[in-house]
């Protein structure tokens, strides 16, 4: 059954049968984020594949800033 708001086919894509949400649960917001545009990048729509790329690495761009700036705990 195809649930657009809970499942939508984007979430469930992976080959691997992974659904990304119980990965990137015990992340923080920055590493959760570059993760998920990376695992889903151009599956909404793949003339936006660079752009979720890029999106990625905003994320981590901003998480060694705010490491480096000392205002966030390092995760183990």
């Amino acid at each position: 059954m195809n649930d657009p708001v809970n499942s939508p086919k984007h979430y469930t894509n992976s080959p691997s049968g992974i659904e990304l949400v119980d990965v990137i649960a015990h992340l923080n917001y920055c590493r959760s984020n570059a993760i998920k545009y990376i695992f889903r990048a151009g599956c909404k729509d793949k003339t936006k594949e660079v752009e979720d790329l890029k999106k990625a690495q905003w994320c981590i761009n901003k998480e060694i800033s705010m490491l480096e700036q000392g205002r966030i705990l390092k995760q183990p």
